[in-house]
């Protein structure tokens, strides 16, 4: 089995400051990164990572460019492989002729610039599945929401949660009982639930697996029955949901009398 890092830390590389600004603008949307560094060039990267090392900061991957000046993306590679904990690789490149020395350098993968914004978070997805498992945190206690109702204060367990709705500023927690309005951004949420088994299934909904019944395509698109409610699935997310939530119920107990 792969990741289960609750947030991932990386360092994007290039010399070209306008590629880098756009790759770490691209990395900071995805809502598995809690943080990204910057270097612009393979000299800073290395000194940076010496320095972070030093810090005892964690780095979990590299996104790098190849061809640059001074210490390339290759030989910034092969220096990185003997740091105690050298993070896992990702290419990121318009020189598609180095695939091979790249993979040689166990690059988890290899994306070709203009970088996409899906192309990157399948290469995110790869990052996360390839670091240890032995990284998990402890499961902490269960969380509870505090709504405001009319001068009165509900809390919300998280277990009793459904899906959540992006609301704007708001988000919209789903429940077997009814649906609450909180203020905190649906990333937020991601993040504060991130090994709570919730998934997101499209850049508005997360859900929680535990209340999941089934998925299906429905007219060629891919659909959750989550609680009573039918939720569809963004096509970015399909293939990532599905491989989630084999996971998730590969490590449910079974259920009574089977």
């Amino acid at each position: 089995m792969g990741n289960v890092w609750a947030m991932l830390r990386v360092l994007a590389v290039d010399d070209e400051i306008p590629a880098l600004a756009e790759l770490a603008r691209l990395l900071r949307q995805d809502p598995r990164i809690e943080h990204v560094s910057t270097a612009s060039g393979g000299v800073r990267a290395l000194q940076d990572m010496v320095a972070m090392i030093g810090a005892g900061e964690r780095l979990d991957g590299l996104f790098l460019e190849i061809r640059m000046a001074g210490l390339d993306g290759l030989d910034l590679a092969r220096l990185v492989a003997g740091f105690p904990r050298p993070p896992r690789l990702v290419f990121v490149t318009a020189h598609e002729e180095c695939a091979v020395q790249a993979f040689d350098l166990e690059a988890v993968d290899y994306v070709l610039k203009p970088v996409r914004a899906d192309r990157l978070a399948e290469a995110v997805r790869r990052l996360e599945a390839a670091l240890p498992a032995a990284a998990a945190p402890a499961p902490g206690p269960e969380d509870v929401i505090p709504v405001e109702l009319g001068g009165r204060t509900r809390f919300v367990p998280r277990q009793s949660v459904w899906f959540a709705e992006a609301r704007g500023d708001y988000v919209r927690l789903h429940t077997v009982d009814g649906s609450y309005l909180i203020r905190m951004s649906l990333a937020a949420l991601e993040r504060r639930w991130s090994g709570a088994g919730f998934i997101r299934i499209h850049r508005s909904t997360l859900v929680s697996a535990r209340h999941v019944k089934e998925m299906r395509f429905d007219g060629g698109r891919a659909v959750l029955q989550v609680g009573t409610e039918t939720l569809p699935i963004s096509r970015r997310h399909t293939r990532q949901v599905r491989e989630q939530l084999v996971r998730q119920f590969q490590g449910r107990p079974p259920a009574a009398g089977t």
